[in-house]
């Protein structure tokens, strides 16, 4: 009979084991229920790549904070920053005003509404709905699904072609917005009311002459069926901020650049040349795609261009960029776009040419 004052436990182990020999103790006699080899292992390949790309992104930050620690405090970056920081809280507020009345037009307008102030001709229909841009603001993001919705709902392809084109370019807040850049300058901001106005109009009168109907694909829904009005509105507005937002940071980071990088030599250079300087901001404007709400303000920072270069990258980005290029073939398709783009690039620069030599 065992003694009740002995403990039925284990003694434990002597006195001379240590304390991991103790914790360890008595797994060798689990069997199966010892953790296998690749216990809290992923299972399948491993992958260690984003590991080592986020070590060097950090080995980069390190080595890039010791070299140009000194740098952050020179002119240059000042200014630089200064520049960047200028051009964007400047172009903000036209931005966010922009964006949302284009989605208001968008989700609470509906087309019908543009068909009584539109003409059944569309010769006639042309200029009015260049003149409606005047009235009925909207950027580039918006005039695209605007201009399809035009289309569907019975309008003549060249007068919505005619509003898409005119909308971004000459909306009050655009000219609002390039009074406030080129303050003091009244002589540009009549210029680009009228390049961009007669660009559109002669468009649209072109392509009356001109465009068939099967370059022109039917245009398809842009918002789940059975949206209500409120959501559209959501949807747009975060759809253009989102886009036109980041194109602005990008348009203001290239102008920046290109006034601090850039030797100035090379501008004074491409500036002095009439014509070249106007060809190289016109393709500056494709290659950006600025917000028509924000561009004048990237325009105004390339002190060493003439005006004309100047009116022409506000002329060619509203009407052909790379984002549009895409948003146009979205809507209407490919063929369209490889007619459209270049006789709006064409046209852009004649305008430009004519109405800079005339007024500016």
């Amino acid at each position: 009979m065992p003694d009740r004052t002995t403990p039925a436990t284990d003694p434990g182990p002597p006195p001379s084991s240590s304390l991991g020999d103790s914790l360890a103790g008595g797994w060798a006699d689990r069997g199966e229920e010892l953790p296998p080899e690749d216990w809290g292992r992923a299972r399948g390949r491993r992958r260690t790549g984003t590991v080592w790309l986020f070590a060097l992104f950090i080995t980069a930050m390190a080595l890039g904070h010791a070299w140009i620690s000194d740098e952050l405090t020179s002119q240059a970056f000042l200014a630089w920053a200064t520049i960047f920081t200028a051009i964007s809280f400047q172009a903000l507020p036209f931005l966010v005003f922009g964006v949302a009345l284009s989605a208001a037009l968008t989700a609470f307008v509906p087309p019908s509404a543009y068909q009584r102030f539109i003409p059944s001709k569309p010769s006639h229909a042309v200029p009015v709905a260049g003149a409606s841009g005047a009235l009925l603001p909207g950027c580039e993001c918006a005039s695209v699904p605007i201009a399809g919705s035009l289309i569907k709902g019975g309008v003549a392809p060249a007068a919505a072609l005619t509003f898409l084109l005119a909308a971004p370019s000459i909306n009050p807040v655009v000219m609002i917005a390039t009074a406030v850049a080129f303050a003091g300058q009244p002589e540009m901001i009549l210029a680009r009311f009228v390049a961009s106005l007669l660009a559109a109009v002669v468009i649209g009168w072109i392509w009356v002459r001109f465009g068939r109907a099967d370059w022109l694909r039917l245009p398809t829904h842009n918002h789940a069926p059975g949206a209500s009005r409120w959501q559209v509105f959501r949807e747009s507005m975060l759809h253009d901020m989102m886009h036109a937002g980041g194109y602005l940071v990008v348009g203001g980071l290239a102008a920046a650049t290109l006034n601090i990088m850039v030797p100035r030599e090379w501008l004074l250079a491409v500036a002095g040349m009439p014509v070249v300087s106007v060809l190289v901001l016109a393709l500056l404007a494709i290659l950006l795609s600025i917000c028509s709400e924000a561009d004048a303000f990237v325009a105004v920072s390339l002190t060493d261009f003439s005006p004309t270069a100047k009116l022409a990258f506000m002329v060619i980005g509203p009407i052909v960029d790379l984002k549009l290029l895409a948003m146009q073939a979205g809507v209407f398709g490919w063929r369209f776009v490889a007619r459209f783009a270049p006789l709006c690039l064409l046209v852009g620069l004649l305008s430009t040419f004519l109405i800079g030599g005339l007024i500016l």
